[in-house]
């Protein structure tokens, strides 16, 4: 009786302490957006969003701060499902594919990431991210995915949401994105930067050119932030075709994504609509005869 009585001390104790850490986290949200509530106001990307990133050749880490136009019940709703994460994680040219295994401890989202937008799914590398909604209340939602190793000596993939309700039926998120890159990583991640990738930049301004033209933050900063602000226009496409018809969502959604990708061309350009959505179509077809198949 007495071990029982102890586990069950121990058991409410634990619960209390995510409950404090979990009102802390809330809070700390909270404070966040209003002291950044008037940068938000002013973004440079016309809406409500502010993108960091961390200079770090080791630990790429980007950071979206966001007010989008989603009642927090509905965005919590939806993303504390894995299910939910999945699809929009496709959204980006180069995720090939994503299945999230229902019996994994915990739920895990099974992917397929290019090196390239049009690498075919059988060149692609495995991502197997670990999905757990870490905190989940009326006014806080923490979803956490994790990825031990990555493709090419990266590791240590983790991204995290975290969200609060506003009034007029907004809510503010921040989304964290960051891995680690060995030493081959980092080797190949230099030469990808010196050939293909030489012209790519992120969103930072660092500078003007003599004609007043913005210098943008490259190298691996710019890897960083292009890779954030992609998942986090993904999130929000998905989020905004949820009240379209269900046979519709894949083909507004894919749309979306890549118009809301276009208002960032000098970023994130890929290829055109047709052979993006045609690809993404062709991945999604694919994907559901295999899951037929099983």
């Amino acid at each position: 009786m007495f071990w029982i009585a102890h586990a069950a001390l121990l058991l409410g104790l634990l619960l209390v302490a995510t409950e404090v850490s979990a009102d802390q986290q809330a809070g700390d949200l909270k404070a966040h957006y209003e002291q950044m509530a008037p940068q938000l106001a002013r973004s440079p990307f016309q809406k409500p969003i502010l993108l960091s990133s961390v200079d770090d050749t080791q630990h790429p880490t980007g950071e979206m701060h966001a007010v989008v136009h989603h009642e927090f019940a509905t965005l919590a709703g939806a993303l504390r499902d894995a299910d939910a994460w999945c699809e929009l994680l496709t959204l980006p040219a180069n995720v090939k594919r994503c299945v999230v295994d229902d019996e994994a401890k915990p739920l895990t989202l099974h992917m397929a990431v290019g090196r390239k937008f049009d690498q075919p799914i059988e060149d692609a590398y495995a991502l197997d991210f670990k999905f757990q909604v870490l905190a989940e209340r009326k006014d806080y939602l923490l979803v956490e995915m994790s990825a031990a190793k990555g493709p090419m000596g990266t590791s240590d993939y983790r991204m995290t949401l975290e969200a609060i309700p506003l009034e007029g039926r907004r809510s503010f998120i921040r989304l964290r994105y960051a891995y680690a890159n060995n030493f081959a990583a980092r080797v190949a991640t230099s030469a990808y930067l010196a050939t293909s990738g030489r012209d790519k930049v992120g969103f930072t301004v660092v500078g003007r050119d003599e004609d007043g033209a913005p210098r943008y933050v490259g190298g691996i900063q710019g890897i960083a932030e292009r890779n954030t602000m992609r998942y986090f226009l993904a999130i929000e496409s998905y989020l905004d075709t949820l009240p379209a018809p269900e046979a519709q969502r894949l083909d507004k959604r894919l749309r979306d994504w890549f118009a809301a990708t276009e208002r960032y061309a000098r970023q994130l350009h890929e290829q055109t609509l047709e052979e993006y959505v045609a690809m993404k179509h062709k991945e999604a077809r694919r994907q559901m005869a295999q899951a037929a198949g099983e």
